[in-house]
């Protein structure tokens, strides 16, 4: 890593809130579900477009963002991403209606995926490939904290406070992020000023790291396979609220235990790489996560899963997703130094892409059953197993 006059630890816990800010204004308002539903006079499958508006706008968002931070450094672009979230979020604090709210969460998620391909680059400005999987497990750690305290924290404000008041916390927390950013975070790159922000350069530069085969195995492999998750999320305050019957509380709870799977498996990670690769442990953990995936659809089928066994069983199949993230972002990532910044846009923005698009599968095929959740958990780790099968022989090619 480059020597900074700030301390280490405090740079990565910057990257990692930067990290997380995607993800924290994701899971902190599912709780909150049913009750904007009813503010709003309106359906919880229409409240859930709001997240897929918002899955939408990081994917968009960071397309943009990647060649900004090839040309003017990190800082400058990912300040403005701040500013833009911080602004978008206290608009949503007044919002009357459901439409609104779902253009709002489009904007928002703008802002907040700065944060996000940023904190990816400058892992790349940073580390090798082998420690920077080991950097972006720690990344997870504090990505992962998000989804535990997230939930809890949005139950425990609807229970005093009504939902508006998520959204009060989530700009006080963008602030801090913003400040900590702009007095403690060192550029990690200065920008290539010859990098041209006319739209057939950058086509021509997204073309180049799209054309490298290690990018899009490994991208495809982990962005399908994260998708689950972006299922999950989508149609977890359904059926842990509406369908088995959980309050607000009991669902940040059990919210929190689950996504405390990506804790462990993201600690675990950083020292299992060490004796394996990252292709190897995240091949072992797509398998995993198939095999799970499957048995949920059968459980449900045979009519024997209850709620104990559906929360064991998705802490399980997240617990692939922990092992999975970030050995194959590390890998899909490595092949890049100058276009850092372009290939974490085009990374995240596939990733997201696919993850908006499995959470509307949940949403359009919303029929009153864990039915649309858990299958389209199941599929998107089956497909993401075979490519990781099938390109074996195309990742033997290259390594040689």
């Amino acid at each position: 890593m480059h020597k900074t006059t700030t301390n280490r630890t405090i740079v990565l816990l910057i990257l990692g809130f930067l990290a997380a800010i995607g993800p924290f204004s994701i899971d902190m308002y599912l709780p909150a579900f049913q009750t904007i539903a009813t503010d709003f006079n309106s359906s919880v499958d229409k409240v859930q477009l709001s997240l897929t508006s918002f899955f939408v706008g990081i994917a968009f968002g960071q397309l943009i963002y990647g060649p900004l931070l090839d040309k003017f450094g990190r800082k400058k672009p990912l300040l403005v991403g701040l500013l833009i979230y911080i602004i978008t979020t206290i608009l949503c604090i007044f919002t009357r209606d459901i439409e609104h709210l779902i253009v709002l969460r489009f904007m928002q998620a703008l802002g907040s995926c700065a944060g996000m391909v940023a904190s990816r680059a400058m892992i790349q400005d940073y580390y090798e490939p082998r420690d920077a999987a080991k950097v972006f497990s720690l990344l997870m750690l504090v990505i992962a904290i998000s989804p535990i305290l997230a939930p809890s924290a949005g139950a425990l404000l609807l229970r005093y406070f009504d939902w508006h008041y998520i959204f009060v916390s989530l700009a006080t927390i963008g602030t801090l992020i913003f400040l900590a950013t702009y007095f403690l975070l060192p550029e990690s790159y200065a920008g290539d000023k010859n990098f041209s922000l006319l739209p057939k350069a950058i086509l021509t530069k997204f073309g180049e790291v799209l054309s490298n085969k290690t990018f899009m195995i490994y991208c495809l492999i982990g962005s399908i396979a994260s998708s689950g998750m972006y299922g999950y999320l989508a149609g977890s305050s359904f059926v842990m609220q509406e369908y088995y019957g959980l309050t607000q509380s009991q669902y940040g709870l059990a919210f929190a235990f689950i996504a405390s799977a990506m804790v462990i498996a993201t600690q675990i990670n950083r020292f299992i790489l060490s004796r394996w690769n990252s292709s190897q442990i995240s091949r072992a953990a797509n398998i995993w996560q198939s095999f799970i995936g499957v048995l949920m659809v059968v459980c449900l089928s045979a009519n024997i899963l209850t709620f104990p066994v559906l929360l064991i069983l998705i802490f399980c199949f997240l617990l692939g997703h922990g092992f999975i993230f970030p050995n194959t972002s590390a890998l899909a990532l490595s092949p890049f130094k100058a276009l850092a910044g372009s290939a974490s846009a085009l990374l995240g923005c596939i990733q997201m892409g696919i993850g908006a698009l499995t959470s509307c599968l949940v949403s359009y095929f919303h029929n009153g059953t864990p039915y649309p959740m858990l299958t389209t958990m199941c599929l998107t780790a089956i497909i993401a197993l075979i490519i990781h099968l099938a390109s074996r022989k195309i990742i033997a090619q290259i390594k040689q």
